[in-house]
């Protein structure tokens, strides 16, 4: 029990810190939008992500956290575009032509549309290595011993919260916001 309290506050800490970073660029206004069809889908990709994933992180560590991210983004796109059609797309459909490796520009050019010399594309490839940058150094802090199932564990609630960050940043470029509704009171 103790271990998944810390595990709820570790991604909670970790949303906070991410939404302000991305607060701060302007790529989100301090709340994290969110669809229910696409956090769901995380549930789906989350086994296929981490096996790609946890091979990088000794090598490519902010690629391993960070590409979570753009997966996110280009769930939130296509849930946007047709959610009925893409809904079940599986996992390797996010590869780009060599795979896990190009899975960034894979997303950013050929499902978001953006090309990848544009500001947005740049801003967006800078922010997701920032955030990957902040993940790895709030692991860092957390002294976790590495390679233990605690790590593992650590690792997956961080990439949840990018995928959630990739999702909230697609979801506001996309035109959603959160609107305050003043219900008639009775």
């Amino acid at each position: 029990m103790e271990q998944t309290e810390y595990l709820r506050d570790f991604e909670k800490r970790l949303q906070d810190e991410l939404l302000k970073l991305c607060t701060n660029y302007k790529l989100l206004d301090g709340v994290l939008l969110s669809s229910e069809d696409v956090e769901g889908r995380w549930e789906a990709l989350a086994l296929d992500y981490m096996a790609d994933a946890v091979a990088q992180i000794n090598e490519y560590p902010t690629v391993a956290v960070a590409w979570a991210g753009y997966m996110g983004m280009a769930v939130a796109h296509l849930w946007d575009k047709d959610w009925e059609l893409h809904c079940n797309d599986e996992y390797r459909s996010l590869y780009g032509d060599n795979g896990f490796d190009d899975m960034d520009e894979h997303i950013v050019r050929d499902i978001l549309g953006l090309p990848l010399e544009t500001p947005y594309a740049k801003e967006i490839e800078e922010m997701m290595r920032r955030s990957a940058y902040s993940v790895l150094n709030l692991i860092r802090h957390e002294n976790i011993q590495p390679q233990s199932p605690m790590a593992y564990y650590t690792f997956a609630r961080a990439v949840k919260v990018m995928y959630r960050i990739g999702a909230a940043i697609e979801l506001k470029r996309l035109g959603y916001k959160f609107e305050k509704i003043d219900l008639p009171s009775c």
